[in-house]
């Protein structure tokens, strides 16, 4: 203790101060998932799928209010959180589920969420998107990382001990604040080793290419909430499976990109998808796994009587589901993409092509550009809002110059194409035109088969296709659909310059290259 009674941070809140859940009289240690439900059934509506769902208080992430040791100064008070709330589980009952998170080698972690008994169905949500331990009954279990989610408190406040691995979720009752909680510290492990977090999900595609030979390839797609990460990673791309061709789901949110090319993944038993209009017709595999009675859902819009409305934003246009990968048709078995041979940048910028092809220097630039649109996961009150984002991802800790660097050097040692990808309209005039699903997903498939003509465009400076099999490309040029093209785009460019220059670690002829 300091001269002024403050306890000093050399003495902050370490995993072994926190109670053994195995021999803890007041913690039920890894309970079954339907137990948890059965705790948590004052507060279920059962779906007409027999399916749970939940609404929570808090409907989004609280990001103004975390602070992580990495990136913020901790006040006495920031660590005094942590210590109060691991107090906490001295008092009343609680439950503790121990998960592995990734299988990969050099990626895997023992997480450990302990959360009130009262909200067990955080606990239910959370433990159907890991996987179980392989562990003796016997056999002590030293977590990697760990979560004490305190819902019921008059603040909320996020609180992240980077070293230790500890995080402190006080005051929200969303699971997504216990899913990011061990994310964050999985990708910011991935860069301590050399290689990357990514906000990405990821799939294997095996296409017949113009020679007629089966060809793998590995796709990695970065995206903010709601921009169709997950939509393209579960999509199957419409390919010939008569010919042999398939694509394959392996994550549809976190990844580590190693130094050797491998992208690891992280969530092993589950998906948190959005579910705000999600449709049949255009995300078969998304819905029926949504539609299964195996799924949590959360905030989504249900009746009294069990029928769901994924198209109503009755609580919140940031409605969920944890959905199981045994039940989604798309997903592989593996989480772990051997190769990366594309990235896509997902944008909804209007001044961008439905596909432009990357240089390694631009990509970097396109990595800390992060353009998209705010979406109610990160912010209800600026959903829709253009918004800039390095990496598409919220959870990074440490530099963001370096690690724009970094993917620099990683997409250039291990040759990877990359791309940025337009899935929302091409134009700022009164008819702009929609670049939907059907556009986006024939884009992915050909670019995989390698039937896409590519051509420098004076008019945008960029590399654009000239032919996609199946589009009228000449629909989607740019300047046909904005009013002085020129202006908008010399404006555009000065505004990623000055976002890219608040980054003094980033190389120059990054900035330079904003397209």
């Amino acid at each position: 203790m300091s001269d002024m009674g403050i306890e000093h941070p050399a003495t902050v809140t370490r995993r072994s101060d926190l109670p053994d859940p195995r021999s803890a009289p007041n913690v039920t240690y890894n309970p079954s998932l339907s137990a948890l439900r059965g705790a948590s059934s004052h507060l279920e509506t059962t779906t007409e799928y027999d399916s749970p769902s939940y609404v929570s208080e808090c409907r989004s992430r609280s990001a103004a209010q975390t602070k992580t040791t990495v990136d913020d100064d901790f006040s006495p008070a920031d660590y005094r959180v942590v210590a109060d709330a691991v107090d906490r589980i001295g008092e009343g009952e609680w439950v503790c589920l121990d998960r592995r998170m990734g299988r990969h080698d050099d990626a895997s972690s023992i997480c450990r969420l302990f959360v009130p008994r009262e909200y067990g169905r955080i606990a239910l949500a959370w433990g159907k998107l890991f996987e179980p331990l392989d562990v003796p009954e016997d056999e002590t279990v030293d977590p990697d990382y760990v979560t004490v989610q305190v819902p019921d408190a008059d603040e909320v406040a996020i609180r992240v001990l980077a070293e230790e691995g500890i995080t402190a979720v006080v005051g929200s009752d969303y699971t997504g604040e216990a899913k990011k909680s061990f994310l964050r510290l999985f990708m910011w492990d991935a860069k301590r080793k050399g290689g990357l977090g990514l906000h990405a999900g990821s799939k294997r595609v095996t296409v017949r290419d113009d020679a007629g030979d089966l060809q793998t390839k590995g796709q990695v797609f970065l995206g903010l909430s709601a921009t169709g990460k997950s939509t393209l990673t579960a999509h199957g791309l419409w390919l010939d499976e008569d010919a042999g061709e398939s694509a394959t789901m392996l994550q549809d949110d976190v990844c580590a990109l190693t130094p050797d090319g491998e992208v690891a993944g992280s969530e092993g038993a589950g998906l948190y998808i959005k579910t705000i209009g999600l449709d049949r017709d255009e995300q078969e595999a998304l819905y029926d796994a949504a539609t299964h009675e195996s799924a949590v859902l959360e905030n989504a819009a249900v009746d009294d009587d069990g029928t769901v409305h994924f198209d109503e934003d009755r609580y919140t246009t940031n409605s969920r589901a944890v959905v199981k990968r045994e039940h989604l048709s798309s997903a592989a078995d593996d989480i772990d993409l051997g190769g990366v041979d594309q990235v896509f940048f997902i944008t909804r910028n209007p001044l961008m092509p439905p596909v432009a092809k990357l240089d390694e220097a631009a990509a970097a630039a396109a990595f800390m550009l992060g353009e998209s649109i705010q979406t109610s996961a990160g912010d209800p009150d600026a959903a829709g809002e253009a918004i800039r984002v390095v990496g598409t991802n919220p959870f990074i800790m440490g530099s963001k110059g370096e690690e724009g660097n970094r993917f620099r050097e990683l997409v250039r040692d291990l040759d990877v194409e990359c791309y940025v990808l337009n899935t929302g309209c091409v134009g700022t005039t009164d008819d702009p035109q929609d670049v939907g699903v059907r556009e986006s997903v024939t884009i992915l498939r050909e670019i995989a088969r390698g039937s896409v003509d590519w051509e420098h465009d004076d008019r945008t400076g960029m590399t654009v296709p000239s032919h996609v099999p199946g589009i009228d490309v000449d629909e989607y040029c740019v300047p046909d659909h904005v009013d002085d093209y020129e202006a908008a785009a010399a404006e555009l460019r000065e505004e990623r310059r000055e976002y890219l220059a608040e980054f003094p670690e980033l190389d120059d002829d990054v900035v330079d290259a904003v397209y």
